[in-house]
């Protein structure tokens, strides 16, 4: 990881530290009945930091965290670049047994998770039926089904793990999190390919709102870098080229951009309904108001280039938040630096936004983490509730040459202060046609 552009001088240590100022939590805001879900924790695992504290850092200062891949030989060399974690061990953690059976994509997300419960004041504590887990996972254990499979391959099946049928399923890290938390309400695993993340913290919070539980712990993790994956998705030519610099490679909305950059990592996040979380004093990051979801039905790969899935999205999570499109400050957005997909998302924001859209401060931070496909609506989640809860935009670096296509305010290169928004979105698109959105707002303080 090294700095790509420097962070703007007015930044300080205080505000980009700035993560656990009390907000007041309580009834909801938007004038609806519907209860209130309010954030109470954060935990990450990703290639630009180990947690979220780091992570923060990482996307204010610019930093990216594209590498050449170190994990196995790649057969393309094209492409031999991805956002790997490095340094990132689970002894201590997590219980022996999980670190010998389960995938390495089960190891980020219960270290997530255990980060997340910690932020929130939850740790050590056997949560009971009230709190439940929604973690997804759009590949499941695929470093596990590769590595069984050459066992089987090379000495038979008695030399295969007999776990390994539960472990390598999209719902292993949904389990072990319930395990080890004590959350016995309500527990699954979103599949919606890189919408994943996104769909999982919206279910969750729906299933707050139902009344079926006070407490969840959602998000999503990914280990997608192993060989079979990597070629497959070299085959597709959508992923970003190995042109001599790897942080360099990932350039969303960039006329020039080359593709996505595969990455891993896990986000989790703690929800909790608004009376929960003020009952027991929990600090809250910041509101979950608005949730909507939409698919192309269009083509299993491409995007519907009318971008109606994602225009459904937006737009329904700007009417569930009950907010006006010139009331969100800022997007998150799915940002891939495929030359389609940055094409149709910047058209479904125009369609959404009218002409505010052109006053709308928009960032990838893909550009900085890769794309972590199922994780990737988690991990981008956290990133925007701290961006509404410190103020501050992170950029879309590696922005150079502007698209026509591409014309709106990427915050290029350089983190902008924002101390003024009140509701952020954030959006992500899946293979298949899947488009999720979230909005998060300020809670109003005391």
């Amino acid at each position: 990881m090294r700095p790509q552009n420097e962070v703007n001088p007015s930044f300080d240590k205080e505000k980009q530290s700035r993560m656990t100022r009390p907000i007041a939590v309580g009834v909801a805001t938007s004038g609806s009945s519907r209860q209130q879900v309010v954030v109470t924790g954060l935990g990450v695992v990703s290639p630009v930091g180990l947690d979220v504290g780091s992570t923060w850092a990482s996307v204010v200062a610019g930093r990216s965290g594209i590498v050449p891949i170190s994990r196995f030989e790649v057969s393309e060399p094209d492409y031999a670049i991805a956002g790997e974690i490095r340094g990132f061990d689970p002894q201590g953690r997590l219980p022996i047994r999980m670190i010998r059976n389960a995938d390495r994509s089960v190891h980020f997300g219960a270290v997530a998770a255990l980060e997340a419960l910690g932020d929130a004041g939850l740790a050590n504590r056997k949560l009971g039926p009230r709190a439940g887990v929604v973690l997804g996972s759009s590949l499941g254990g695929q470093s596990l089904r590769e590595t069984q499979h050459a066992t089987l391959e090379k000495q038979g099946v008695r030399r295969m793990n007999p776990t390994t049928l539960p472990n390598i399923l999209p719902d292993a890290a949904s389990g072990y999190i319930a395990m080890i938390s004590g959350a016995k309400g309500p527990n699954m695993a979103v599949t919606s390919a890189s919408a994943t993340g996104a769909s999982a913290i919206g279910e969750a919070a729906e299933i707050i709102r139902r009344g079926d539980a006070d407490i969840m712990i959602a998000g999503a993790t990914e280990a997608p870098l192993t060989p079979v994956l990597f070629a497959g998705f070299a085959a597709m030519r959508t992923m970003a080229l190995n042109e001599g610099d790897p942080a360099a490679a990932c350039k969303p909305f960039d006329l020039h951009r080359t593709g996505f950059v595969l990455a891993e990592g896990a986000a989790a996040i703690v929800l909790e309904s608004g009376a929960h979380a003020e009952t027991r004093g929990a600090r809250a990051y910041a509101e979950i108001a608005g949730y909507g979801t939409g698919n192309d039905a269009f083509h299993i790969v491409a995007s519907d280039p009318t971008g109606r899935g994602a225009v459904l999205a937006m737009s329904t999570a700007l009417r569930k938040a009950g907010l006006t499109p010139e009331q969100v400050g800022y997007i998150n957005a799915h940002g891939t630096a495929s030359q389609m997909n940055d094409r149709v998302e910047t058209a479904a924001i125009k369609t959404v936004f009218g002409d505010y859209a052109y006053r709308l401060p928009i960032s990838s931070t893909k550009s900085m983490t890769g794309h972590l496909m199922g994780a990737a609506g988690a991990i981008e989640a956290v990133i925007t509730v701290l961006s509404l809860h410190n103020g501050i935009l992170p950029p879309t670096i590696n922005y150079k040459t502007p698209d026509p296509e591409c014309d709106l305010d990427y915050v290029p290169n350089q983190a902008r202060e924002a101390p003024g928004i009140q509701a952020a979105l954030t959006h992500s698109v899946g293979l298949g046609g899947h488009n999720a959105s979230l909005i998060f707002r300020r809670t109003p303080s005391d």
